[in-house]
């Protein structure tokens, strides 16, 4: 699987790029926009065919699946131990969360592997030197022996996907690999037909 995160500040094109991926196949798209309030949010949804928003992943204001049919949402490290750690009644506030995806971002495989709260699929990183963010530096990390749907993040290429196969993931997260490429869409579609 693919997950592909927003560019944190708007880039160029972004939404005419985001269309042309989500035609190629793009199923996990993360809304992470932390600069972003609620309005500049659904502004940002409301510029996207909404036949695609149920491939939308919100890391913000989780309360917008309440407004847009969207895919999920997902729990930042702190927001998760804030919210999850401990149960609480954070999902009575949300009340379209039938059939939606709950994930959340680690930086420690023990941590993920100790995690109790049953999420869809967990993000681990930085696995290689992250291409987006300067020296964020990559740990290797070796998940074979975790029996939960694990997603690389961190240095994703299209020539270093099957290192994260061999580390035990399931699929990779990816923003510099993507956003930064002089072709987002056919380095996309090669990450795609190397998952297929």
């Amino acid at each position: 699987m693919i997950v592909l995160i927003a560019p944190e500040k708007d880039i160029p094109n972004e939404i005419e790029i985001l269309h042309q991926l989500f035609k190629e196949g793009l199923e996990y798209y993360h809304l992470r926009k932390p600069n972003k309030n609620y309005e500049e949010h659904c502004e940002y949804l409301n510029l996207i065919d909404k036949k695609y928003h149920n491939r939308i992943v919100v890391h913000y204001f989780h309360e917008l699946i309440n407004e847009y049919n969207l895919k999920g949402i997902h729990f930042q490290e702190q927001k998760r131990k804030d919210h999850l750690d401990i149960p609480t009644d954070y999902f009575v506030k949300l009340n379209n969360m039938f059939g939606k995806t709950i994930s959340s971002s680690f930086h420690e495989p023990e941590e993920l592997e100790n995690c109790t709260f049953e999420f869809d699929y967990h993000l681990l990183s930085p696995v290689f030197s992250s291409i987006s963010k300067q020296g964020y530096n990559g740990r290797g990390f070796n998940v074979n022996h975790i029996d939960k749907t694990i997603v690389g993040m961190g240095g994703v290429t299209t020539t270093n996907l099957a290192e994260f196969d061999k580390l035990g993931f399931k699929g990779v997260g990816v923003l510099g690999g993507v956003w930064n490429s002089e072709n987002p869409i056919e380095d996309f579609k090669k990450m795609k037909s190397h998952f297929n």
